[in-house]
């Protein structure tokens, strides 16, 4: 290899599947302006709305609708979510969806699903989102979850 194929190949980092990028941290001082009486308030309503309530399985359940049903604006939920949940919203919303779809992806009753079936049972909007969130959580793709777990039952 040439000189300028190794400098080339330094420089460019590794690219990830599912154009999945790494996590930046950001340091938003609005997140820190919220008392944290309202902040744990508001953390315990997305968590019976989005959590108890299955909303994450609605694809079409965005931000603005559950800062709506909160009674307050997206910049108050955004900086609950990302400060005590520690993603953002979608990032939330995926993380919910990904353990249902790998409930679903080993229950012997769903056996007769396939991956894009299970993908909208459990709130995602197409099979491309679904992919990249279920990579992201759980390193692999939902098929080579779903043969791994069929081998050990």
């Amino acid at each position: 290899m040439s000189d300028l194929e190794n400098k080339k190949m330094e420089e460019s980092p590794k690219k990830r599947p599912y154009n999945l990028r790494e996590k930046k941290e950001k340091n938003a001082a609005y997140r820190s302006l919220i008392r944290p009486e309202l902040a744990d308030e508001l953390y315990d309503r997305i968590l019976n709305i989005v959590v108890v309530q299955k909303k994450y399985k609605d694809p079409d359940y965005s931000a603005k609708d559950l800062a709506k049903e909160l009674k307050t604006n997206t910049r108050y939920l955004s900086a609950v979510v990302n400060s005590r949940f520690g993603m953002n919203y979608s990032c939330l919303l995926n993380e919910y969806r990904v353990k249902d779809a790998k409930h679903y992806l080993t229950d012997k009753r769903y056996a007769d699903k396939n991956v894009e079936e299970i993908s909208t049972m459990v709130g995602f909007a197409n099979r491309q989102s679904f992919y990249a969130a279920f990579y992201k959580n759980v390193g692999e793709t939902p098929n080579g979850y779903r043969k791994q777990h069929a081998d050990k039952k």
